[in-house]
């Protein structure tokens, strides 16, 4: 056999055109379902953040008077949420914020779990979102950071902070105090 007729035999053989089209397919396909795994991890983890930040300040907020072991148990709480997730990254803190008369917002206490941003200082004025207090009420602010590290690590290789901030009026009474 000639030289040219082995070369119209190999063209016009269909046999192996599945899998070097799969071979072309599959890395991408396979990109694809860690991208959705990743994105689908992710959102149920930003979705943790925030039921901790709501469910601590729900029960800060249900109080009329919180010490450092009712806090502890509150922070407990959050860690139990997060779960089965690693803990170590989750950062909380709760504030107590009251507005005077001018409507001057100050920090009347603080309580965190692990938290490694600036320190809350009593006395010291915050800005408050608009409509969230008024003047001669309180509030109790409850601030989540966790950093979400992906279990695959090619996509996302480095840890993503997510935060949620939560801020309700006490239930109980005028305001939460803290000893």
């Amino acid at each position: 056999m000639s030289g040219s007729g082995i070369l119209r035999r190999f063209r016009s053989d269909k046999r192996g055109v599945a899998a070097v089209e799969f071979a072309f397919i599959a890395p991408i396909l396979i990109m694809m379902y860690f991208a959705v795994a990743e994105y689908t991890q992710g959102m149920i983890v930003k979705r943790r953040v925030s039921h901790v930040a709501s469910t601590i300040a729900d029960l800060t907020s249900r109080v009329v008077q919180v010490n450092a072991a009712g806090t502890a148990d509150i922070f407990s709480v959050g860690r139990t949420i997060i779960a089965p997730l690693s803990t170590t990254s989750l950062r909380m803190r709760l504030t107590s914020i009251t507005a005077d008369g001018s409507n001057v917002s100050r920090i009347d206490w603080a309580d965190t779990s692990n938290w490694t941003g600036t320190a809350a200082v009593v006395g010291s004025t915050v800005t408050v979102p608009s409509g969230v207090i008024a003047a001669n009420q309180s509030v109790i602010r409850a601030e989540v950071q966790y950093t979400y590290d992906s279990p695959v690590r090619y996509l996302i290789p480095t840890g993503i902070l997510m935060t949620q901030t939560y801020y309700l009026r006490p239930r109980l009474s005028n305001q939460v105090t803290h000893n």
